[in-house]
């Protein structure tokens, strides 16, 4: 079947080949979670990225192939609700950016700006978006040969950016982040996944740029 990201909480997760990386998307919880986990090819190694809720359902889908690395997003509670369940039931290292980890249950590594994490012989990269929260992370996949992926919380949805609460300095500080680390830096092709909803391309809303920027949400 053809990936289109589209999942509701219930319904049967979405999987994706790339080169080099399985991606499986599932929905979760009240608030309606996108977790997704990352399986490389050339070993197996599983990466969870937000163990939002439901982890009976994660740990299914995790199953006996075992989970190395759990990444949370940013430290809003519907992201890591089913965190210690999963890091206790599998050992999994927990990564969050530093400027959020201390709201996070549980956190065994921190990273900033530029640090990478690897699953397998696949590298994800962390670009640091301050604004939704001071310790947002988005994480970037080069697929080899083919295009890039992001992982992009809730910083970056289709339609806007994440939620600032009616603070102009926070929006204005998301909204050049993604602008600058994101849209500036990346091709139209580039795939991203958010932390709720369906996924979307950076050509698909770098027109509506503008339109966020001047609205303030």
């Amino acid at each position: 079947m053809t990936y289109t990201g589209d999942v509701t909480v219930g319904s049967a997760p979405a999987i994706r080949e790339l080169t080099g990386l399985t991606v499986t998307k599932v929905a979760v919880g009240t608030h309606n979670n996108n977790a997704y986990l990352l399986r490389c090819a050339s070993d197996g190694s599983q990466l969870l990225i937000d163990a939002a809720s439901e982890a009976p359902v994660l740990l299914r889908l995790i199953g006996d192939a075992g989970l190395t690395t759990v990444v949370t997003t940013h430290q809003h509670w519907d992201h890591h609700g089913a965190l210690k369940e999963i890091v206790s039931a599998t050992g999994a290292r927990s990564i969050a950016g530093t400027d959020d980890a201390a709201a996070i249950p549980v956190v065994t590594e921190t990273v900033n700006d530029g640090d990478t994490i690897t699953v397998g012989d696949c590298t994800l990269e962390v670009i640091h978006v301050v604004g939704h929260t001071p310790g947002s992370i988005v994480l970037l996949y080069r697929e080899p040969g083919g295009i890039a992926h992001l992982w992009t919380g809730d910083s970056l949805f289709p339609g806007g950016v994440g939620a600032t609460g009616g603070d102009k300095d926070k929006f204005t500080s998301l909204i050049n982040d993604v602008s600058t680390k994101l849209f500036d830096r990346l091709p139209d092709d580039t795939w991203f996944y958010p932390g709720h909803g369906n996924d979307s391309t950076l050509g698909a809303e770098r027109p509506s740029l503008p339109e966020w920027r001047a609205r303030g949400w």
